[in-house]
């Protein structure tokens, strides 16, 4: 196999496997699969492109790099325990791992051409979708009194993982699938990528076109394990990029395009919970009290403890869950909000640094939905999807933080090529 088949194999397969949370190793601590294949695409990237040169938007990336790289340096000398160095070690080898990715991914992306970079988008949706067609296996195992990651996983990883146990009515239980991610939520927000950026392509194919019913089934399927999870982050951040594509698109809101899929999804609803209607009530209104929620927004109130203690670097990154110890005595929880964990780990000049990161994203998306001409019809759509993709991501992760995970950093590497590989007709 040449360098570049190679390259570009390990790159596709990374895509692929980006939110395979669960297959994962205890060697020296934990190694994700997406660990292994991203480290392999870096040295295949890096032994095929050092004499060759890489976009601008690859170099501004390497600059934040830099930025995030001193934020977290100086973060380093607040910290004052063993674990608290132990935590900031995984959290710079995950930093330094996935900012490497996204630069080398931007570079392969922009060089490899059109035809690559929708291959790449492909991968990437079909792995999020074998991802949920796992968590429907998992899901219809569990009710008939099996766990399929024992049967499925365990035997891979020599570690054990399990559908999630929401509750029970009745006697009955209520699970909530995790798929292959770690927890329900984390698959409910990752969803939301797929089905944004997927409905705006979806919604501008011409009728009879090879991908229109093809996309009209994924989208219902994916519509379908999102409200599996019961996630309310992931209907929060849908939402969100429901409405950001609402202006743009508000004229397909009448056509069958958009209300046949819809309609599906519906009678597969009523038919599931016409069956079982007591049982889907006391869900649905677990799910709409918030009162079980007061962690989600009780994390909030650190922020301002932490920051009277550290306010410009913060606590050091990845420490929340050592301070959170510290105060109440419970290990390994996470803060349940990404934005806490920026403000409480980087402090004000860390914030301040992912900010401008996030608007450099936005504008450059804004630069792709400028492409006029052939390629219009294609691009601006998908311009649009990453845009709403990216602000649905952002309200999700108010109450979780997904934006530190491979995926998401997947998702830039695509929306950050979109405007260059699509610049020329």
């Amino acid at each position: 196999m040449s360098g570049r088949r190679l390259t570009d194999g390990l790159f596709l397969a990374t895509l692929f496997c980006v939110t395979f949370e669960k297959l994962h190793w205890s060697v020296g601590g934990s190694i994700a699969l997406a660990d292994v294949l991203t480290i392999a695409f870096l040295i295949a990237f890096a032994s095929t492109t050092l004499t060759k040169s890489v976009p601008r938007t690859t170099v501004a990336v390497l600059a934040f790099f830099l930025a995030f790289l001193l934020v977290y340096l100086i973060g380093f000398f607040n910290l004052d325990t063993h674990e608290a160095l132990s935590q900031f070690v995984k959290g710079m080898v995950k930093f330094v791992i996935h900012f490497l990715f996204l630069a080398a991914a931007v570079a392969l992306l922009v060089r490899r051409g059109r035809d690559f970079y929708w291959r790449s988008l492909g991968w990437f949706v079909a792995g999020m979708g074998a991802n949920a067609a796992y968590g429907v296996v998992q899901l219809l195992a569990a009710r008939a009194g099996h766990n399929l990651d024992s049967l499925v996983l365990s035997p891979l990883t020599g570690g054990a993982s399990s559908i999630n146990l929401y509750g029970a009515v009745n006697g009955t239980n209520v699970y909530r699938p995790n798929a292959l991610t770690g927890d329900p939520n984390h698959l409910g927000v990752m969803l939301i990528v797929p089905l944004l950026v997927l409905a705006p392509l979806y919604l501008r194919l011409e009728r009879g076109h090879y991908w229109k019913n093809r996309l009209a089934a994924v989208l219902g399927f994916l519509l379908l394990v999102e409200l599996a999870t019961l996630s309310r982050s992931g209907l929060l951040g849908l939402a969100v990029g429901v409405l950001v594509l609402a202006l743009p698109y508000r004229r397909y809101v009448a056509t069958r395009a958009l209300l046949l899929p819809l309609a599906g999804v519906a009678v597969v609803l009523a038919a599931v919970i016409f069956e079982r209607r007591h049982y889907f009530e006391v869900i649905i209104r677990s799910r709409l009290r918030t009162q079980g929620s007061s962690a989600h927004f009780a994390v909030y109130d650190f922020i301002p403890k932490v920051l009277h203690m550290h306010p410009l670097f913060g606590l050091g990154l990845n420490n929340f869950s050592v301070y959170y110890q510290f105060v109440t005595g419970n290990a390994n929880w996470g803060p349940h909000s990404f934005y806490v964990a920026l403000l409480v780990e980087t402090g004000l000049v860390g914030a301040i640094v992912f900010g401008v990161f996030l608007v450099w994203l936005f504008a450059r998306l804004q630069a792709a939905r400028r492409i006029r001409g052939a390629l219009a019809p294609r691009v601006r759509p998908l311009a649009w999807g990453m845009t709403a993709a990216l602000a649905g991501t952002m309200a999700s992760n108010l109450f979780y933080l997904t934006m530190q995970f491979y995926y998401f950093y997947a998702f830039a590497a695509l929306a950050l090529a979109l405007p260059l590989v699509f610049r020329r007709e």
